[in-house]
């Protein structure tokens, strides 16, 4: 056993960044197969241990590395591992953050907040920044908690916005301010510190901020989870009845993408939004033109009151009467001007009636 154990130990040290990046893609994968809901108690249970066994072992990490204090006998056989359990834990919590990050935005603007997860992570691993002595762990353990505040506090006062948002700042700094001040007392070379600890963590911090306010930060715990455009919703004994005329073969598009309009029709956009219970919040259905010179040009906002505590989420739908052909756009946007979801259609006049038309209903 003991030969096993130095061989596995010699293989980590020949190989340590080979072997961090895959416990922390095991950590990512781990939870890609056990993700819960945003509100799930167990899960914000689990979240906040990791988070504590994380920020442990790099406080004594700091600590012993700077001959500041001695690890516990006991502990010292595991605190060789210790490496590998952050890189599992934040690979873990990173996986999860960044689905609920994915979920709750179009690509358009979520990519960039979960790319810029990845290329810490990837820098993190890279000689060159390891030898500049600036732990990037420390990146990456304040994006998760930036996150972890960022779900956690909509879920329990029930809405999404600036307020919340700066909450989650407010919180997530005061972690990183009240872990200086205790290693302020027994570091006497501040500049280590601050290169360690203060400049990663409010570096990022700052970068939320920028992100935000250009509306990069998906707006989590919301999540479209179905839209389309439609000729026609009816809402009966509970159901929407949702008419179009799409092809069942052209599975791609939903519902009446391709709006084929004859006189008197209007669109009808429909979307079904998942919120965590006790949430009571606006949404902004945001309708978009696009000119031929001047590129996509805003035409209408309509707000649509939500609530939570549906599994397959809250049902509702806007309606268009005045509109030219073309090409269209629907976001879906909080009151704060992040975006959750959009759609495209096309928008095809004609000013003939068709004797034979028909529509398929789908029901929601």
């Amino acid at each position: 056993m003991t030969t096993l154990k130095q061989r596995l130990l010699d293989y980590y040290e020949k190989n340590e960044a080979k072997v961090d990046i895959a416990f922390f893609l095991g950590g990512f994968l781990f939870d890609v197969l056990t993700l819960s809901d945003v509100d799930d108690p167990l899960s914000i249970v689990q979240q906040i241990v990791y988070l504590g066994v994380i920020g442990l072992i790099l406080f004594y990490d700091f600590l012993s590395t700077h001959g500041l204090t001695q690890i516990n006998s006991r502990i010292n056989k595991y605190w060789e591992y210790r490496n590998l359990a952050v890189h599992f834990l934040l690979g873990s919590l990173l996986s999860v953050y960044s689905l609920f990050f994915l979920k709750s935005s179009s690509i358009f603007s979520s990519i960039v907040f979960v790319g810029l997860m990845m290329g810490i992570m990837v820098a993190n691993e890279l000689k060159s920044v390891q030898k500049a002595a600036v732990d990037l762990k420390v990146g990456l353990y304040v994006i998760c908690l930036f996150a972890f505040f960022s779900m956690t506090i909509p879920v329990l006062v029930g809405f999404v916005g600036i307020t919340t948002f700066l909450a989650s700042i407010a919180l997530t700094g005061a972690v990183v301010y009240g872990a200086f001040r205790l290693l302020n007392k027994k570091v006497e070379n501040k500049k280590i510190l601050l290169r360690t600890l203060a400049m990663p963590g409010f570096s990022v911090l700052g970068l939320f901020v920028i992100l935000y306010f250009i509306g990069w930060i998906p707006p989590v715990p919301l999540t479209v989870q179905n839209m389309g455009i439609y000729h026609g919703i009816e809402k009966s004994e509970g159901k929407y009845l949702l008419s179009h005329e799409n092809p069942s073969w052209r599975f791609w598009k939903t519902g009446d993408q391709e709006f084929l309009a004859e006189p008197g029709d209007k669109i009808y956009f429909f979307a079904q939004i998942y919120s965590p219970a006790r949430f009571d919040d606006s949404v902004i259905v945001h309708w978009y033109y696009k000119d031929p010179r001047q590129g996509w040009i805003s035409t209408d906002k309509v707000p649509m009151r939500i609530s939570g505590g549906r599994k397959e989420g809250f049902r509702g739908f806007s309606v268009k009467q005045n509109y030219t052909s073309g090409e269209g756009r629907i976001s879906v946007e909080t009151t704060d001007g992040r975006e959750i979801g959009r759609i495209y259609f096309n928008v095809m006049k004609t000013d003939q009636t068709s004797p034979t038309r028909t529509f398929t209903t789908d029901v929601m």
